[in-house]
């Protein structure tokens, strides 16, 4: 998910004297599943009520577990918007609709006790290191809150100590450069400690799709190669 930069609300807002809504949706099996109107100034990730008629539950990956408010686990979605299967294919459609016509979105997720949102990551992007759940967007989150860091990406690559490590990558500001033990230093500040990066490489760019998403599975690639 995606937010808008704050002088883009700004920018938005006093063109169009318009209220901004945030939308969550997947591309193909469901339209909007939940929004948020944002005002001109930031407002948190959270996605305030689904919309109407949609009934979300998180489970955990592994067990499949019911989960309670305040724990990362799959979004599963329910309702009228949701697609009813792929067309001839019913193993494809078993993979991702449950019996009862849960769709499982792939996305990590939070609930609240009143019913909020928060997309934490993609569950295909999520790193495992010696057992515990890293969420890339938050490592990148805080790695381009350092005043030398514009851009950031986060990947998991196979540990032969803790399952997985995490390595990132950083694009640094016009003049910059990437001082590791610097940036390090920051990040062990800022994360737990199996959260921290094992490897920080800096790139003059990264790889993006047309639209400007970070190709993750790109990097991903590159990291287990050694690059």
């Amino acid at each position: 998910m995606h937010q808008l930069s704050t002088l883009n609300r700004r920018h938005l807002a006093w063109q169009t004297s318009a209220l901004l809504c945030l939308l969550w949706a997947l591309a193909w099996p469901v339209p909007a599943q939940a929004a948020q109107a944002a005002q001109a100034e930031p407002v948190p990730a959270w996605l305030k009520d689904p919309a109407p008629a949609v009934d979300a539950r998180t489970y955990a990956p592994e067990t499949l577990d019911d989960l309670p408010p305040g724990a990362d686990g799959e979004l599963w979605v329910r309702g009228p918007q949701v697609m009813k299967g792929y067309w001839e294919r019913a193993d494809a459609t078993a993979e991702v609709l449950t019996p009862d016509g849960y769709l499982r979105t792939g996305d990590m997720a939070r609930l609240t006790n009143d019913g909020s949102i928060e997309i934490v990551d993609r569950k295909k992007d999520m790193i495992l290191v010696s057992g515990f759940n890293v969420f890339p967007n938050e490592i990148e989150d805080i790695a381009t809150r350092h005043e030398d860091v514009v851009e950031a990406a986060c990947v998991g690559v196979p540990d032969d100590r803790t399952g997985e490590a995490v390595v990132l990558y950083v694009v640094m500001r016009n003049g910059a450069t990437l001082d590791r033990d610097d940036l390090a230093a920051y990040l062990r500040s800022q994360l737990t400690a199996y959260k921290v990066p094992r490897r920080i490489e800096a790139r003059a760019e990264l790889p993006k799709t047309n639209v400007g998403k970070i190709l993750r599975k790109d990097l991903r690639a590159e990291a287990v190669a050694g690059g």
